[in-house]
């Protein structure tokens, strides 16, 4: 039988490595997913990795285990993504402005069984691309790990009002980006100038 997550960081917080090393087994791929899709650099990707790694078992002990540790360890990897992305440069907080969508039609198939084909995959990956970092990393946390609004706040460090709003941008800018690849033409509506 297979040893669960909880038990065996209960064996790591004892000095038990081999259980650690099957934490790190288990969860380096998504982590380093998150991290490249926050980074979109795969050299950045792999040291967020290894540092989340590092960093989860320098505070394993002080992990009080509320959350599931990949909870807590995609919390570490998006910290040491944001690191990264404040050096590039600092973003000011977001005022409350939405994007006014240029494509607005209705998808030729339900997004259920879109989702099932396989080029549809790249298609995702290719929208998920133009978002900015501010907005791909909420979205990433959010709408992909499915941390709660308050999970993303504190891995990110913003309030829960800008995860919020963030959030909608970004789900705003791929509905119009994936629109322009699945939508039908003949149900177009063209939007009003302001």
């Amino acid at each position: 039988m297979t040893a669960t997550d909880t038990e065996l960081v209960r064996r790591a917080k004892t000095g038990d490595l081999p259980a650690f090393e099957e934490l790190v087994s288990r969860h380096e791929q998504r982590v380093y997913s998150l991290a490249y899709r926050m980074l979109r650099n795969e050299h950045d990707a792999e040291d967020v990795t290894q540092q989340a790694f590092i960093s989860a078992l320098e505070h394993l002990r002080e992990f009080r285990e509320e959350s599931s540790f990949a909870t807590w360890l995609l919390r570490i990897a998006s910290h040491a993504g944001l690191k990264i992305i404040r050096k590039r440069g600092n973003e000011p907080t977001e005022p409350f402005e939405l994007p006014h969508p240029e494509f607005i039609a209705s998808w030729l198939e339900s997004p259920a069984k879109l989702a099932q084909q396989n080029e549809t995959g790249h298609l995702i990956e290719a929208a998920l691309a133009t978002l900015d970092e501010k907005h791909r990393l909420v979205f990433l946390l959010r709408d992909v790990e499915g941390l709660s609004v308050k999970e993303t706040a504190d891995a990110t460090g913003l309030t829960e009002a800008n995860v919020k709003v963030r959030l909608l941008r970004a789900r705003l800018q791929l509905r119009e980006q994936l629109t322009r690849a699945f939508g039908d033409e003949a149900t177009r509506v063209v939007p009003h100038s302001h």
